[in-house]
């Protein structure tokens, strides 16, 4: 007998949740062939056989959350000259998507059943959908036997999924009771991830924030606001490099970085998600803006990949998109700062000769303060502010 175990899907994650099993217990599999789908707290990966055997035992159901290293299957009659060893925990610059050889996410069309329970590929008469959609489809707690499918060869969509539970929406409206009735439900994926890294940041981090504002008045053009908050920051990482980096707090050191990547939070349905724009400071306004455009898109449809929320220097919360003026943002350990954005304001200033209305944005910098001091992170928003309120 043979155990594979659920190996270290990127960046030390510590668990995985199963979304389909594409094997059976006694099924003859082969190297390389898919066993499962999980969706850890970055993407939804799919993960191949190490060995060619018949697979004689199944850890975990469809639902259920496996810790890295726990027995995910038994093998018997494994071939000994086909047996390869686990690999090793996937490096932060790799490809945190890597199990055994190449492991692409979400890429191949699956057929899953109707039935409950059901979770075995078939070539008739079943549903087709990628694990994402699947994925979305029970965080939306939606029956994919109930949607209408449009994509090719009668594939259920992204699309499908919005249209089905927009219809849904409107229905619950309806009918809505007069009262709300309560749940518990067990935090999965992305809701999973933001509870372990805010834990982290709890016991490591000595928070600080200062609140400021940029007048942006002056702007010939008005729009492109993300892309010109980017560029802002990498103006304040190059007045002060010390709050794009990281503090390994084992070692007390302080590691400061000559590239920009910065970490941008989109918030989804299935929680927040923070992918991330790399080398931001060799970018035109017009590529940010290109950038971000993408880079929301793939968020939202859970097509980004898992090496893009990764190694990351700097983070952004832009919240004001919703509501809110002034927050303290929270940056994961072991980055050392982050930016909020809030809602954009109409405030009367005070300007020779008398007062008038100019559009502002709140800022409001979190750092932490092992590392960082007051007068370095002063300076990195000062620098924000100029920068933002320079008319193009």
């Amino acid at each position: 007998m043979t155990t594979f175990n659920l190996p270290d899907l990127g960046e030390g994650l510590p668990d995985a949740e199963i979304v389909a099993w594409h094997v059976a217990e006694g099924d003859l599999v082969r190297i390389d062939d898919l066993l499962v789908s999980v969706e850890t707290a970055k993407a939804v990966v799919e993960v191949p056989s190490p060995y060619t055997g018949v697979v004689e035992k199944l850890h975990a159901s469809a639902g259920d959350i496996v810790a890295t290293g726990a027995p995910l299957v038994d093998f018997s009659d494994v071939t000994a000259s086909d047996a390869v060893p686990e690999p090793p925990a996937a490096d932060a610059g790799e490809d945190a998507a890597t199990v055994v050889g190449n492991v692409p996410t979400g890429g191949e069309l699956l057929q899953e059943t109707a039935i409950a329970g059901g979770s075995r590929r078939h070539k008739k008469g079943r549903i087709k959908a990628t694990p994402s959609v699947r994925t979305k489809a029970k965080r939306l707690g939606l029956d994919l036997a109930e949607i209408t499918a449009t994509g090719k060869n009668g594939q259920i969509t992204i699309a499908d999924l919005d249209s089905h539970a927009a219809k849904g929406k409107v229905l619950a409206r309806s009918a809505r009771p007069k009262t709300i009735a309560g749940r518990s439900d067990q935090l999965r994926g992305p809701r999973r991830a933001m509870a372990q890294s805010m834990s982290k940041f709890r016991d490591e981090v000595a928070l600080c924030t200062l609140f400021d504002d940029a007048d942006i008045n002056e702007w010939i053009v008005k729009r492109n606001i993300t892309a010109r908050i980017l560029r802002a920051i990498v103006a304040g990482c190059v007045a002060e490099p010390g709050l794009n980096g990281f503090y390994h707090s084992d070692a007390m050191t302080h590691q400061t970085e000559s590239r920009v990547d910065i970490a941008m939070a989109v918030d989804t349905e299935e929680g927040l998600i923070v992918p991330v724009i790399r080398n931001v400071e060799a970018m035109s306004i017009d590529d940010i803006r290109a950038a971000v455009k993408h880079l929301k898109q793939a968020t939202r449809n859970r097509t980004i990949a898992p090496q893009d929320m990764v190694n990351y220097t700097f983070t952004l919360s832009n919240f004001g998109m919703m509501a809110g003026r002034y927050a303290t943002p929270l940056m994961v350990p072991p980055t050392v700062g982050i930016l909020g954005t809030g809602k954009l304001q109409h405030d009367v200033v005070a300007v020779m000769g008398g007062i008038e209305v100019h559009r502002r944005i709140p800022l409001s910098l979190s750092f932490d303060h092992r590392c960082v001091t007051g007068g370095e992170a002063a300076r990195f928003l000062a620098a924000v502010i100029q920068d933002l309120e320079m008319p193009d």
